[in-house]
């Protein structure tokens, strides 16, 4: 089942594309980081996965981040296991692009890791990002942690207030946690309730591959200041 224009809605799941048992083969380190991307990762490391639009920039902001040691690009949030990245991009699987991102919390809070998410895209947009339009390019935080997921919907009532200050539409960002063991289909290695499925080879640190590759985000402009998570 492929579509001749993507759907701007979640399909019932009932009528997604079935997907595939077999893994997505990953192996390797990361060019930039030098890390493997695949668990297991660095002792005392935390992780959470974010969907900010196209996954190509969305993973170059965050390795480019101090304290982030591992980034992966994938398919998190739908109904297809294994998906292609053809298929995704049907929006016939209900996934959006995701970003594996792990960090070392001695060096910087997850506070600062939502920062980043929220300032380097339009969190407003629903069903895009920029000119990239579909229900992959959702804007998505999947926590691993309560408090992880505490801290999310925190941090996103508090910008969307900024956000509305300068004039900015409703925050549309889903939030739900994932968790920190396999996925539910059994064949994700990450994401728990939300499975992460981990996109293809070439889709890895793409930006370090094609430095002038496309990266489609907008951001709004607007400052998140660290703080928003704790603030009343």
């Amino acid at each position: 089942m492929f579509f001749r224009s993507k759907p701007d809605t979640l399909l019932d799941p009932a009528e997604t594309l079935p997907g595939r048992d077999a893994l997505m083969p990953i192996e390797g380190d990361h060019p930039v980081l030098g890390r493997p991307i695949v668990p297991p990762f660095p002792a005392g490391s935390q992780h959470a996965f974010f969907g900010m639009g196209c996954f190509w920039g969305a993973e170059r902001t965050f390795w480019r981040t101090p304290g982030v040691l591992v980034t992966a690009v994938g398919y998190q949030g739908g109904d297809t296991p294994n998906p292609s990245y053809g298929e995704v991009c049907t929006g016939g699987t209900n996934h959006t692009e995701a970003v594996l991102v792990v960090w070392d919390p001695e060096q910087i809070r997850f506070e600062e890791i939502l920062r980043t998410f929220w300032e380097n895209h339009d969190p407003t947009q629903g069903m895009r990002q920029g000119n990239d339009v579909g229900t992959q390019y959702r804007s998505a935080i999947y926590p691993t942690t309560p408090d992880q997921l505490e801290q999310a919907e925190l941090s996103r009532t508090n910008y969307g207030r900024v956000l509305a200050e300068a004039g900015h539409g409703a925050i549309t960002t889903e939030i739900r946690q994932a968790g920190e063991g396999p996925g539910a289909f059994g064949g994700a290695l990450l994401g728990g309730a939300i499975p992460f499925f981990y996109a293809e080879p070439e889709h890895q640190a793409y930006l370090h591959k094609v430095p002038n590759g496309y990266c489609g985000h907008g951001e709004t402009g607007v400052s998140c200041p660290i703080g928003l998570v704790s603030a009343g």
